[in-house]
């Protein structure tokens, strides 16, 4: 009976072994802050199109194939033709980054 007990014991072992190192490495990929699990962050964008320039912020995060948008919310549209675009685009700009200010304080 011993000269099986011992090939029992050993098996055992292995096999805690090797479920323990799965549970280890599961909890590393689990983590967040890698590049696939990074959490959303948002960020301003500008877009221009058909003569408007479209100022927005946007939720992104880190997708397999590299960056996915998971919202967006258009901030101001300034015609292109504007006589004063440069301190309307800069107020659009202010009011973007304290949106976004606000969105991150309330997801935390």
């Amino acid at each position: 009976m011993r000269v099986l007990a011992l090939p029992a014991v050993l098996i055992l072992v292995a096999v805690l072994v090797f479920l323990l190192v799965i549970l280890i490495r599961g909890a590393v990929r689990a983590k967040p802050g890698g590049a696939a699990g990074q959490a959303p962050r948002w960020e301003a964008h500008t877009a221009m199109e058909n003569g408007w320039t479209l100022v927005a912020i946007r939720q992104m995060t880190q997708g397999r194939d590299g960056p996915v948008e998971l919202a967006r919310q258009t901030v101001r549209a300034i015609p292109d033709d504007d006589p004063h675009w440069d301190e309307r685009y800069r107020e659009a700009m202010l009011e973007a980054r304290s949106r976004i200010a606000t969105l991150e304080l309330e997801s935390k």
